[in-house]
């Protein structure tokens, strides 16, 4: 048996009680509705990183979904991912109770100023001992722009715009505003102003960063934590979309519905992320995906059949057509989605629409579509012949969607990880254990900065002009420059 990389082991979690499989809370055995308890996490986290996992990833949205079947009351009733709670709450509080798994986000460019971010995560970033990440997202719901000041949601393009600009803010502050160097909290060095240098003053600058929609002067009020920048995932599929992710990621989120398109993905985000002078090998690709395990395959086809039978079909309906920004909730069943137009989520669309390309898929197949069509269903060993075929088809890890919590990620630690494990595709407890104590980016990628190719490099030594020394006079230039009356 031949032996292969390890596969990057991602957790695909939301803090709300229903997430992708909606309708799946209401199993006996599930514990999603715990959402707001922090033991509930503690418990999970720390089985994830006991069970081998890289990371932990929380989902996010800031908002609700659009209208199905008239309004959000349906969203309400059905609990589609309201309510949700702020996930950098939560993975602070998490930083404490583990000590190894990636601890990572989604956080919309829309919902917080970039100074802020970007310190919150170098706060975290310091906290975790560099296991921070961060998946960049623009927000393709409306209501999500109008509770942040938008009158509706902004075009498609023009999202990326201001996920770009978003991004230049946060490199300044995270990789040129320290040198590596500059806080030294040196009790007895003797300097020119006394005794005692907590920092260099020739090391810290402000970035007096002016674009179209921020002013920014800083410094960056955090010190340079373990890995700067966190570790970038980005999860768009549209043209624009992949050409941020070939610009910007350093791993990007799919949820492609096949092997083939996920393949395509792949190949052509890297051919583009060498346009921008980086590697193919600088973005990898982690693939949503969801399993039914069983110790024989009529097993695992009869846990299948139970699982959709608990689906909630309105559910799963609502939150495709809320994130495309249309309702379908009252449209016929049969209408085709191929008439449908969005300025929502326009790659998960056109995914959708090359799977069925003569036209025939409606919404009443979108109903299992989304639940069914990312599932690997069978025994431990038919599971990992399949993610072989993934990852020879350029995928890099797998991000493991959950029916019920923590069920799910429990028979996958207990019967899919081992036998991982026997094929070189999962790390072993003794590589777990050597890694504790890296950064996140350091264990996905080998190094714990980002490279000279990224484009937040450009930044670094950038603002030397704008350091505290540059900018500091002298006691005869002061007393020079005061007013007569004020001396």
């Amino acid at each position: 048996m031949s032996h292969r990389r390890p596969l990057i082991l991602s957790a695909f979690m939301m803090n709300t009680t229903s997430h992708i499989l909606g309708g799946a809370w209401r199993q006996p055995e599930a514990q999603q509705h715990r959402f707001n308890e922090l033991q509930h996490w503690v418990e999970l986290t720390k089985t994830l990183e006991d069970g081998g996992f890289d990371i932990a990833f929380l989902a996010d949205v800031v908002g609700v979904y659009g209208d199905h079947e008239g309004g959000w009351a349906s969203h309400v009733r059905r609990g589609l991912q309201v309510p949700a709670n702020d996930p950098l709450v939560l993975l602070s509080a998490l930083a404490a109770t583990t000590n190894r798994i990636g601890l990572a986000l989604t956080s919309s460019v829309i919902q917080t100023h970039p100074y802020t971010f970007a310190r919150q995560l170098s706060t975290l970033d310091h906290l975790t001992g560099g296991r921070v990440g961060w998946n960049v997202v623009t927000s393709a719901l409306e209501n999500s722009h109008r509770n942040y000041g938008g009158t509706g949601l902004l075009e498609h393009d023009n999202r990326y715009d201001l996920a770009e600009e978003y991004l230049e803010v946060c490199y300044k502050l995270w990789e040129g505003s320290w040198d590596d160097d500059a806080l030294l909290a040196d009790k007895t060095l003797e300097h020119d102003r006394g005794v005692g240098l907590h920092a260099d003053p020739a090391k810290i600058a402000k970035i007096h960063h002016v674009s179209r929609n921020y002013t920014v002067e800083g410094p960056h009020l955090s010190s340079p934590s373990p890995q700067r920048t966190p570790l970038l995932f980005q999860a768009g599929s549209s043209p624009r979309g992949r050409d941020v992710a070939a610009q910007h990621a350093e791993a990007t989120f799919s949820m492609a519905p096949s092997l083939g398109q996920a393949q395509q993905h792949a190949a052509d985000v890297r051919r583009r992320a060498v346009g921008f002078g980086r590697q193919p090998e600088d973005v990898q690709f982690i693939q949503g995906l969801s399993f039914v395990v069983g110790s024989t395959e009529a097993e695992a086809q009869a846990k299948a059949a139970e699982l959709d039978d608990s689906l909630d079909d309105h559910a799963l309906i609502a939150h495709t057509g809320g994130s495309l920004g249309v309702d379908l909730g009252y449209l016929p069943l049969d209408t085709p989605i191929g008439e449908l137009t969005t300025e929502g989520s326009r790659g998960h669309l056109a995914e959708l629409r090359s799977m069925n390309p003569d036209g025939t898929m409606s919404v009443r197949d979108l109903a299992r579509f989304r639940a069914q069509a990312t599932r690997i269903t069978g025994t431990p060993e038919q599971i990992v012949d399949e993610l072989e075929q993934w990852q020879d088809a350029g995928i890099d890890g797998i991000n493991v969607i959950n029916a019920t919590l923590p069920g799910s990620y429990v028979e996958f630690i207990d019967h899919v990880i081992p036998e991982l494990r026997a094929r070189g595709m999962a790390r072993s407890p003794e590589q777990l254990d050597a890694e504790t104590g890296s950064t996140l980016r350091g264990r996905i990628t080998g190094a714990d900065r980002l490279p000279d190719s990224h484009p937040a490099a450009q930044y670094r030594g950038a603002f030397a002009e704008y350091s505290a020394a540059a900018t500091e006079l002298s006691e005869e230039e002061v007393l020079g420059a005061a007013p007569a009356e004020a001396l």
